[in-house]
């Protein structure tokens, strides 16, 4: 690595994520199904088949895990709880093993010195709630309050920092307009009411989390630069609504009570009534934002109808993903992040690569370019207070099942054996305190 901790200002905080379906276990410990379960039960959405009902088996190897969170001389560890493991049918009766669970990951973190980050929904939904129309149905916003009130009711008082959602535009966009993602939808009403609707509960959740006092609350966005493919007033025009919906909509909901107008010329009448009256609790005050990033998206219009872009293949040098490697759209994006929420500490939620091997060199190169920009950020002055990797562990990449490896350590799935990686060995190098 190009750096060691003494390069950040006193105080940076260097993290790992993972999320709950991904790596614990589903199939056991009491949780209910969710909506991934299915997805990847039909034929065709999963590579494979493959599903979360092992995962990495964290569940039974939590102790193991949180070793080598501490062992690589991480400051946070970002995790997630899963709402069908706490709350099987999605409403109503508690499971108590699925809170104890979450209890003990906690008390093990700080036992450990590490700080405890807390997503309170990464993807897997209650099968039942799905059932009754999921985030295109207002209703979420109450129900999603229930779970978190039981979250915060037995987690807050020790979590470090909360953030209700992980990547909205994963959970509204890709899941019910592109159709890569659970519930699998190719809607556009579907994706403008998820649009919403993820944003009002993300607003609720915060109002509960403040009832029972927790603090350090903040959002967590992902971020994709739009490169045109050309210099085509067209393929401008695809960049910007491309933009517009993946970037600009959720920072406009949160910080300006707006959503960009080259967004609303698709949405909006798709929109659910009174949208415009919901701004005020979306735009609940946050203590810091998280933006997870990973590459650019090159876009090329299509003639066709709205949003009318398509992704086409860049030239850039690429991850095991197809993704390709743009460290200067990390930059762009926190300058962006920074104009939305000028009085709010910045944190890199996530950053990583796919890559294979254990010898992985690319990665190191990956984060080194990319920890170059949050120190030329920093430079520059703006507010960037923590960056952390993803992830820990290989694990599942949902639609692509196990094949990509986004994890600082290996795992064996056959045996669930971990073993750390290059990479890991020369963070916690440069990691070291002095």
């Amino acid at each position: 690595m190009n750096f060691t901790r003494q390069d950040f200002p006193e105080g940076f905080q260097f993290g790992v994520a993972t999320s709950a379906y991904q790596i614990e276990g589903h199939g056991v410990g009491g949780a209910g199904q969710t909506h991934w379960d299915s997805f990847a039960a039909t034929p065709g959405n999963v590579a494979k088949g493959e599903n979360g009902a092992t995962a990495c088996d964290h569940y039974h190897r939590m102790d193991e895990d949180l070793d080598l969170v501490a062992g690589g001389n991480f400051d946070v560890y970002r995790f997630s709880t899963s709402w069908a493991r706490i709350m099987p049918e999605g409403r109503g009766p508690v499971n108590q093993q699925g809170l104890d669970f979450y209890d003990r990951l906690v008390d093990g973190l700080l036992e450990r010195g590490v700080k405890p980050a807390l997503t309170l929904y990464h993807w897997e939904l209650p099968s039942p709630l799905a059932d009754a129309g999921g985030w295109c149905n207002r209703a979420m916003a109450d129900w999603f309050a229930d779970y978190v009130d039981v979250v915060a009711g037995r987690l807050g008082d020790r979590v470090w920092s909360a953030a209700p959602i992980n990547e909205p535009w994963c959970v509204a966009w890709l899941s019910h307009f592109e159709g890569h993602h659970a519930p699998g939808l190719r809607d556009i009403r579907a994706a403008a009411r998820a649009m919403h609707h993820v944003l009002l509960c993300h607003g609720r959740a915060i109002e509960v989390m403040r009832s029972h006092g927790m603090g350090n609350l903040g959002a967590v966005c992902n971020f994709e630069y739009a490169q045109p493919v050309d210099d085509s007033p067209a393929a401008h025009r695809a960049a910007r609504t491309f933009d517009a919906i993946y970037n600009r909509f959720f920072l406009g909901g949160l910080f300006r009570g707006a959503y960009p107008q080259a967004a609303l010329e698709g949405l909006a009448p798709h929109l659910p009534d009174g949208w415009e009256r919901d701004f005020a609790t979306i735009g609940q005050p946050l203590d810091w934002l998280g933006l997870n990033y990973y590459t650019r998206k090159v876009i090329g219009p299509t003639g066709g109808a709205w949003p009318g872009y398509a992704y086409q293949d860049g030239p850039l040098p690429k991850t095991d993903m197809g993704w390709e490697i743009y460290p200067d759209g990390l930059g762009h994006f926190l300058r962006l992040a920074h104009e939305h929420a000028p009085d709010l500490p910045l944190y890199v939620t996530e950053n990583g690569m796919a890559a294979p091997g254990i010898r992985d060199e690319d990665r190191i190169a990956y984060v080194d370019a990319h920890l170059a920009q949050v120190r030329a950020a920093l430079a520059k002055g703006l507010p960037v207070a923590g960056y952390y990797l993803w992830s820990l562990l290989d694990n599942y990449e949902w639609a692509l099942g196990y094949d990509k490896r986004f994890g600082l350590v290996h795992v064996d799935f056959e045996t669930l054996d971990r073993r750390p990686k290059l990479s890991y060995e020369r963070l916690k190098l440069a990691l070291t305190r002095p």
